[in-house]
């Protein structure tokens, strides 16, 4: 969700808390917006715990991967799809963009600008 979006929920959520119910409502609003927040942390934890355990880098399918993506991915969304960390490629910018490799020898590199994803080309092993 966008961090922008989320903010003006929760200004709505304490205001509609405020006039509902007043400094109740006030206090149900701020559990709630708690509750929020930690399911978002559970989720990048639990997925962040599934790449630990994964090769760096790999995935079953570089070309299936290259399907899937789309522009303004987050990085936590592209590490849930995957299932494994990006090794880091070379590039201008440290940490602007992860390569990942398949079995076959294909790589997926990708690009990123503003912490989403803006870019990315597949490269096929060579077949000779």
């Amino acid at each position: 969700m966008n961090a922008r979006i989320g903010c003006l929920l929760a200004a709505a959520a304490l205001a509609a808390g405020w006039v509902g119910f007043g400094g109740r409502g006030i206090v149900l609003a701020l559990t709630a917006i708690a509750f929020w927040l930690l399911l978002q942390f559970g989720r990048a934890m639990r997925v962040m715990r599934r790449a630990a355990h994964a090769p760096l880098g790999h995935v079953p399918s570089a070309v299936m991967l290259h399907a899937r993506l789309r522009r303004g991915m987050t990085m936590l969304e592209l590490v849930s799809i995957t299932g494994s960390l990006g090794e880091a490629a070379a590039s201008e910018r440290p940490s602007s963009a992860y390569c990942w490799r398949d079995a076959g020898g294909s790589a997926l590199r990708v690009s990123f600008a503003r912490d989403r994803v803006s870019t990315w080309a597949i490269e096929h092993a060579d077949e000779t």
